[in-house]
């Protein structure tokens, strides 16, 4: 068995906190047993190892996220990058290409697609193992899991069973789907026994290499990555399962949550308070946030949410809370905090003068033993401020050591690296006419081989001032 997770997001429905690089399941406001700040990515992959599923669980995303999930879980995880963002359909094409033609995944071997961030416990993952015996006992094409609700709810798809259909021991045939009903409609649903679409579901690797043949689409991984852009955008339930006549689903009646909105991942923080503030008088069921450096100090009110970073202050009625997602839908804002596999930075001022050019300060966080790709800009300068810590940088082929108190200006063009031998806080100032994060040409990611490059672009010694 393969497990695909699926890690998107746009972002909006968590705002201020999350952005369209730092999405909800990146967001450390949960608690492990020890008591330490967790992302919902980080819980699954802990769990995954609990159920034994990590080493053979594969992670499919945009290039926006791929540093952060290396941030938060390591270079051991198996990352399938899109070229670019378009929806399950594809992603979930080039998932399965991949494990085809790269990683040789048998045709009769299982494989199971599932959001990165549900809220569940251990047992969810063990429950997943018994997809695969789905499969087989059942000869469907699709078998999904799907949660027993304990509530009638509109905020749920809902799998209907085959009153008539195929019926196992553990399992029910499928008859239709609805889709977010009202409460009235979700609760005559639940007499039907219908189930909660969790987004889980499996199927055989040659069903969909099949159907990717049948579409004339490439089964190789490097072929389909460069007609990524032909194949259509649109979700695997339109595409696939809609179009699937045999498909059952397995029930599970443990605890799920989407924790997708600030009133229900609030249910799961295991502290009022999050960073500098204060709540005090009658406050209660009420929460803040605060990833800003200046203290939030509230008084007196409950059921309230307050959330703070540098992409901005939400200040909402816990009820009230998912409206932020169409309050934020047009709104262009570049993202204000991003971490990234070598550490975070946040961006603390930015000016645009009327001549056109711009001004941008970041503070920049490197943890010890990581490092900067190899890289250059074409649209602007850089002065950099060591503020606290040591590491050594490359500046166009030389090695130079640095602590803090030092400054080093990199001109446009010019190729450099870090490596933090200690923690790190970095001011950077960039100047120029154009200050995006994408104006990054980057060489090399490893130390060793940037070193290396180095060395041959000085015609051996690496030299150093």
């Amino acid at each position: 068995m393969k497990i695909v997770l699926l890690s998107g997001g746009s972002g909006k429905r968590l705002w201020p906190l999350s952005n369209d690089s730092r999405s909800k399941q990146f967001l450390k406001v949960l608690s492990n047993s020890a008591g330490e700040r967790e992302s919902m990515l980080q819980r699954v992959w802990r769990q995954l190892a609990g159920a034994g599923l990590r080493e053979h669980t594969y992670i499919a995303t945009g290039r926006s996220q791929v540093e952060t999930i290396h941030g938060q879980l390591g270079s051991e995880a198996e990352i399938i990058v899109e070229p670019t963002r378009r929806d399950t359909f594809p992603a979930i094409a080039l998932a399965v290409a991949y494990l085809y033609s790269v990683q040789g995944v048998g045709l009769n071997e299982t494989v199971v697609v599932m959001p990165v961030d549900p809220y569940v416990d251990e047992s969810f993952f063990h429950k997943i193992k018994e997809l695969e015996r789905v499969l087989d006992e059942s000869g469907a094409d699709l078998a999904l899991m799907g949660v027993k609700p304990s509530h009638p709810s509109e905020k749920y798809g809902y799998i209907v069973p085959d009153r008539d259909g195929l019926d196992g021991a553990s399992f029910v045939g499928v008859h239709s789907f609805k889709e977010k009903p009202r409460e009235e409609e979700a609760a005559l649903l639940i007499e039907q026994a219908a189930l909660w679409n969790c987004g889980v579901f499996a199927f055989k690797l040659d069903f969909l290499i099949n159907i990717l043949i049948s579409y004339n689409f490439p089964i190789q991984f490097d072929e389909m990555s460069k007609q990524y852009g032909k194949l259509p955008k649109t979700s695997f339930d339109y595409e696939i399962v809609e179009k699937s006549n045999r498909i059952v689903a397995l029930p599970y009646a443990g605890s799920w949550k989407d924790l997708g909105t600030w009133n229900t991942l609030t249910e799961e923080i295991a502290t009022p308070l999050i960073g500098k503030g204060i709540i005090a008088g009658e406050s209660q069921d009420t929460h803040v946030i605060n990833e800003l450096e200046i203290p939030i100090t509230l008084l007196n009110l409950s059921g309230v949410v307050v959330a703070a970073s540098p992409d901005g202050i939400l200040v909402s009625d816990k009820a009230a809370s998912p409206m932020i997602k169409d309050v934020m839908k047009h709104s262009e804002q570049r993202p204000m905090y991003e971490e990234r596999r070598w550490g975070r930075y946040r961006v603390l001022d930015y000016m645009k003068y009327p001549n056109g050019k711009e001004v941008l300060t970041k503070r920049i966080r490197v943890v010890p033993g990581r490092n900067l790709s190899y890289q250059y800009h074409q649209l602007r300068d850089e002065v950099w401020t060591i503020v606290s810590g040591r590491g050594v940088m490359a500046l166009d082929g030389r090695r130079l050591a640095v602590e803090a108190g030092d400054v080093v200006v990199i001109a446009k063009d010019s190729r450099h690296s870090l490596m933090a031998e200690t923690e790190m806080d970095i001011i950077e100032v960039q100047t120029g006419t154009e200050l995006v994060e994408e104006d990054i040409v980057r060489l090399a990611f490893d130390w060793d081989e940037i070193m290396e490059i180095c060395r041959k672009s000085s015609g051996g010694a690496i030299a150093s001032f």
